[in-house]
């Protein structure tokens, strides 16, 4: 099992550097880079100054000299061959050097930096929230299927399942802050912040996290209890269960001792894919309450065509990704002792 391991390891090196050169020369390719931008605003400001009417139609296509360019084409980078330009670039991204931002100058890794605790925050406790109230509640409509309690809390779950997160967001938003005035509107902590007590700092950070906290379970709350349900119900419907209740194992053992194991090897298949999870977040939610955390970042990056800002988050959400596909591979094995990988 270790040479497995080891050889998945030795993997993340050539699938990172696929990811991160694939990425990398479509931000090349894309048109509406930081140079066409600044040529945007330089027309913008010429036509400001002297009127469409005064300036010659070559200037009003094209405000740049050649010269002035090929500066900016050399300054990002972009005067060099896309190969030789990801060479450049991953030899700074070994060093710890991500770039700095085309839009706000800033470096990379400090914007990142700042937004990491609060994603971190919001991923942990979705993911301690769904994981510890979806597989009791699969745990408990398996054993309950088919009753008035099985039927209803499906019901439920399924309409929380169709309405996205965000715009159950927007609902409790208007209902909850806008309405009842029972949360505040956005954002993670009150202006009052620092002049709260320590308790009151807490309760300030719980009323701020109560609706996005919602918003961000639903996403995948339904899939996680349907799956602890069904893989539950199958493993009680196994030879091996009813062999084990016919010779005198009490139902009860038989669910916790026998097929919750068992039924557990699913979830452990997902648990190590939800790291990336943890920190990209949803940029859709954290728009809506006005969270500033990597999901928002990337959207907003993407959006300005701000290529290291948006290189900086791939580096960072496909080791993760690559990292968890490792760890659920352990959890199965720990899950399963049957499984041996070779």
């Amino acid at each position: 099992m270790g040479q497995y391991f080891i050889r998945r390891l030795l993997l993340v090196l050539p699938t990172f550097l696929g990811i991160t050169l694939m990425v990398f020369a479509m931000t090349r390719l894309v048109p509406g880079g930081p140079i066409e931008r600044i040529v945007v605003q330089a027309q913008q400001q010429r036509l400001e100054g002297g009127g469409r009417a005064a300036l010659p139609s070559e200037e009003q296509n094209q405000p740049l000299s050649e010269e002035q360019l090929d500066m900016l084409k050399k300054y990002y980078g972009f005067d060099k061959p896309v190969l030789i330009s990801y060479v450049l670039w991953l030899g700074k991204v070994l060093t710890g050097d991500l770039g700095v931002s085309t839009r706000y100058y800033d470096p990379v890794w400090d914007m990142i930096k700042e937004r990491i605790p609060i994603s971190l925050y919001f991923g942990i406790l979705t993911m301690l929230l769904t994981y510890g109230i979806c597989i009791p509640l699969g745990i408990v409509k398996a054993i309950h299927h088919k009753t008035p309690f099985d039927t209803v809390s499906s019901i439920v779950v399924f309409i929380g399942y169709a309405i996205p997160g965000w715009v159950v967001g927007v609902m409790m938003l208007v209902l909850f802050a806008s309405y009842w005035e029972v949360f505040p509107l956005g954002g993670l902590m009150s202006e009052n912040f620092g002049e709260l007590s320590f308790f009151g700092k807490l309760y300030d950070i719980a009323r701020h996290t109560a609706l996005p906290l919602t918003s961000y379970v639903l996403g995948s709350f339904a899939v996680m209890t349907f799956l602890m349900k069904n893989t539950l119900m199958d493993n009680l419907s196994s030879d091996y269960v009813r062999t084990a209740m016919a010779k005198g194992l009490p139902f009860k053992k038989a669910v916790f001792h026998h097929a919750l194991r068992n039924s557990l090897i699913p979830i452990a298949t997902h648990f190590g894919n939800t790291i990336s999870i943890i920190l990209t977040g949803s940029f859709l939610i954290e728009k809506v309450f006005n969270i500033n955390g990597m999901g928002l970042l990337g959207y907003e990056s993407v959006v300005e065509r701000d290529y290291p800002v948006v290189l900086g988050i791939l580096v960072i959400s496909s080791l993760l990704l690559l990292i968890g596909n490792i760890l659920s591979d352990m959890c199965v094995a720990i899950v399963d002792p049957r499984v041996r990988f070779e």
